[in-house]
């Protein structure tokens, strides 16, 4: 065994408790000031209580009545608990008398970050500390989730707000508990929680008292400098929508312009990051003609701008518009998350008026069958809807901060505690992160259109019933789509199950190839081929299996970017190509140059980036 490897293997060693004690007694005595002077200024701002809008309370309450009425079952939950508390207390007593091997008797499941420090294994107290915590988690989690006779949705609302209680109370997002803040606190004499209170303080001021937790240096990107940097020009605009078409890089391309219907929860730029996992650079490096729409950051004057509206006065002209500009009269459409749940429903909209331009349709991400909504379903009741309705009726909108905080909540241990420490305890600026950044960039939801998606799609479920919704007068059926479709999903994904993009993609008539990546809902999308991360699953090229297990039993492994597939998809309908199209010398003309002036409103600076 070499010294370095030995030396590595070194507990690190505590420091003096009455050192400590000073330490922390100063970082008091200077944060006390500090909030002090925070809370005299969020009082002139008027700030209200919290409320119980997500019913969480009653919740809580339904699962203890029905806990206590089994007072058996609580009692055998409890002793397990003592006795692996025995049985941990036991295994590191022996540890550190050296009469046992360290194994842990309690482990983070594999992908768990919080823990990754040595020290977190190496130093017997810590060690303790966390597989105590460990221990603990498991069982507060399996008592709630186990409870008899209680309403699947309030279980479900139950079993996720108590993993956000025991992510919150993780060791590692406490100072004297986590070894790295512990060792840092120490070494710079507090100073870290000095910086991290001021960086504290400087979200809650930022969210107007509300803390909004800062992801990445924003000032280290701008738009059309180091992300969204595939050149283009804005060839049209309304009041929803600008019109990107990208500047060609090959000398020939696909006869089929491509348009992409990107989601206005966030920005289309998450497909145009930078050159190397950029999209839309590599499509147009594969010689297709890439439009993608902009959306407009809406505000109170899109406030009765309903999804009727953004079908036939965004995506709808955004056809007309790519048709106009090439001259052609059948197009591939993408539609991505949100996106896609709109070119579904207009899919179906253009089969009943004889609308065949969009010969075919690829889904990233896409739920048209929401039976299976994951986490997201916790948020979705006729209490919480209509609470969140009467909020937005104020405004015209819902902020874009409280739609980005329920989705950091899905995975709270990446999102939020782990900016916490490295923010706040610390005392860390955020590492600039393009995606990050991309995430941080805001939008809102106008009122209407929110309204009619949460309810229609999410709580009523009716799009994937015939004539469940009416759209322009016309009674949606997808299962009149006879359009062939791809549809991308990603295993690991927390926002679209891939269980329920299955159930959407079953509904169509038309040929299906559904593809299933490695990932989430970003990272499994934002896959280019150099990467060569993740791979994906096919199946069967005509009929899809009945259920989603039975797809993946069956399924091919393949290494790699599914990009690839999907383009020999593409191609394979159709690989005609003509000489390459120039945005400038379309017949639509050219307002400004790409990324374009509606992208660039940010929410957190009130102010074009």
């Amino acid at each position: 065994m070499s010294d370095k490897k030995t030396e590595a293997h070194v507990p690190p060693t505590l420091p003096d408790a009455k050192d400590i004690a000073k330490t922390y007694a100063e970082v008091a005595q200077r944060a006390s000031k500090l909030l002090h002077e925070h809370v005299q200024r969020q009082m002139k701002h008027g700030v209200s209580a919290p409320q119980d809008e997500l019913g969480v309370a009653q919740a809580f309450m339904d699962m203890m009545a029905k806990m206590l009425a089994n007072p058996y079952k609580m009692a055998q939950a409890q002793m397990n608990l003592v006795w692996d508390y025995m049985s941990l207390w036991q295994h590191s007593t022996m540890r550190f008398m050296g009469m046992q091997p360290a194994a842990p008797f309690a482990a983070p499941v594999k992908g768990d970050n919080r823990f990754k420090n040595e020290a977190w294994e190496e130093h017997f107290l810590f060690d303790f500390i966390k597989q105590s915590y460990l221990i603990t988690a498991r069982h507060v989690h399996d008592s709630v989730s186990s409870v008899d006779g209680l309403e699947a949705r309030t279980q479900s609302k139950v079993n996720f707000f108590t993993r956000q209680f025991i992510d919150a109370l993780s060791p590692s997002n406490f100072a004297m508990t986590n070894p790295e803040v512990f060792n840092e606190t120490v070494k710079s004499h507090g100073q870290n929680l000095i910086k991290g209170f001021n960086n504290l303080l400087r979200d809650m001021e930022g969210g107007d008292g509300q803390l909004r937790v800062k992801m990445s240096d924003t000032t280290a990107f701008e738009l059309g400098r180091n992300v969204a940097t595939t050149p283009g020009k804005v060839v049209f605009q309304n009041e929803l929508f600008q019109l990107l078409q990208f500047t060609p890089s090959t000398t020939e391309q696909y006869k089929r312009p491509l348009l992409i219907v990107p989601p206005w929860i966030n920005k289309y730029y998450i497909l145009d990051l930078r050159e190397k996992n950029s999209f839309i650079k590599w499509a147009t490096d594969q010689g297709h003609t890439v439009f993608c729409m902009s959306w407009v950051n809406p505000d109170e004057k899109q406030a009765e701008k309903g999804f009727e509206e953004y079908m036939l006065d965004a995506a709808m002209v955004a056809v007309d518009k790519v048709c106009e500009q090439t001259g052609e009269k059948e197009i591939n459409a993408i539609g991505y998350c949100l996106g896609g749940t709109l070119l579904g429903s207009m899919l179906a909209y253009m089969n009943a008026k004889k609308d065949k331009r969009i010969v075919s349709a690829t889904f990233f991400t896409t739920m048209l069958d929401f039976s299976i909504p994951g986490e997201l379903g916790v948020f979705i009741d006729e209490q919480q809807i209509s609470s969140l309705e009467k909020k937005m009726e104020e405004r015209g909108f819902l902020e874009g901060s409280e739609m980005a905080g329920t989705f950091n909540m899905l995975r709270a241990n990446d999102l939020i505690w782990s900016f916490v420490v490295n923010n706040y305890l610390m005392g860390k600026d955020p590492f600039p992160f393009d995606l990050l950044f991309w995430n941080s960039d805001s939008t809102r939801m106008p009122y209407k259109m929110h309204s009619f998606y949460l309810r229609n799609m999410y709580m009523h479920n009716l799009l994937k019933d015939p004539g469940g919704i009416t759209l322009d007068g016309v009674a949606i059926d997808l299962g009149k789509i006879k359009t062939p479709s791809y549809f991308i999903s990603t295993i690991e994904d927390h926002i679209a199950p891939w269980k329920s993009t299955f159930l959407g993609a079953k509904r169509f008539s038309g040929p299906v190839r559904y593809v299933l990546g490695g990932s989430g809902h970003i990272a499994g999308i934002v896959n280019p081929p150099v990467a060569n991360k993740y791979g994906y699953w096919t199946g069967a090229t005509k009929d899809l299996p009945e259920t989603a297990d039975e797809f993946l039993a069956s399924a091919t492994q393949t290494a790699g970017s599914w990009w690839t597939d999907w383009q020999a998809w593409v191609t394979g309908m159709n690989d005609a190509q003509i000489a390459a199209r120039d945005p400038v010398k379309g017949k639509l003309g050219v307002l400004e140059d790409a990324p374009g002036s509606f992208v660039k409103l940010r929410l957190d600076t009130q102010k074009k980036a």
